[in-house]
C-alpha cells in the first residue's frame, strides 16, 4: 500500500512538472511570420507554368518553399512550433518559390531538374505532410504533370542560352 502512494503521489508530481513546462514552453515559441514576397522574385511572377501546374504546385510545395506558408493553427503550439518552423526553413534553403532565380538561367534549369526528380521519385511531398494535408496528395497523373512541366520550362531556358 506504501508503494502505492508513492507511486501516486510521483505521478501527480511528474504530470504537474510536465504541465507548467509545456505552459511555459508556448511563451518561447518561434515566430511564424513569412517574409515579405519580393514582387517579380516568385516563379509565378514572371515565367508562370501551367494553371493546372500553379495550382499543384501551391497545393503541393508552397507551404514548405516558399514565403506564403499557411500555418495550421497546431503550429501555434510548442514544441511542434519549434519543428514545423525547423522544417520550413530547411525546406526553402533547399528550394524557395519565392526566391527564384528569373535572371540566371543555369540555376532555374538546375532547379526545375531537382524539382522532377523529388516530384517523379515521390520524394515530395514529404509523407509527414501529406498525412495531414491531403490536398497536397499528387497522383501518379499530378506528378507527371509536374515533370513534364520541369522538364519543358529547363529545355526551353537551355535552348534560350544556346546550351
Amino acid at each position: 500500500m506504501l508503494k502505492r502512494n508513492r507511486l501516486k503521489k510521483f505521478l501527480k508530481w511528474f504530470f504537474g512538472v510536465l504541465a507548467v513546462l509545456a505552459v511555459a514552453l508556448q511563451f518561447f515559441n518561434p515566430s511564424l511570420k513569412n517574409p515579405p514576397v519580393e514582387p517579380g522574385h516568385d516563379l509565378m511572377a514572371t515565367n508562370p507554368p501551367p494553371p493546372e501546374v500553379a495550382t499543384l504546385l501551391r497545393q503541393a510545395c508552397y507551404d514548405c518553399h516558399s514565403y506564403e506558408t499557411k500555418w495550421p493553427w497546431y503550429a501555434h503550439v510548442a514544441p511542434i512550433s519549434n519543428w514545423i518552423v525547423g522544417h520550413m526553413n530547411e525546406g526553402r534553403e533547399h528550394l524557395n518559390f519565392s526566391e527564384w532565380s528569373h535572371g540566371d538561367s543555369y540555376r532555374s534549369r538546375k532547379r526545375l531538374n531537382r524539382i522532377g526528380d523529388a516530384v517523379e521519385s515521390g520524394g515530395m511531398p514529404l509523407p509527414s505532410y501529406t498525412w495531414i494535408h491531403r490536398e497536397a496528395r499528387l497522383t501518379a497523373e499530378q506528378r507527371g504533370r509536374i515533370l513534364k512541366w520541369a522538364e519543358q520550362e529547363a529545355q526551353r531556358l537551355r535552348a534560350e542560352d544556346g546550351n
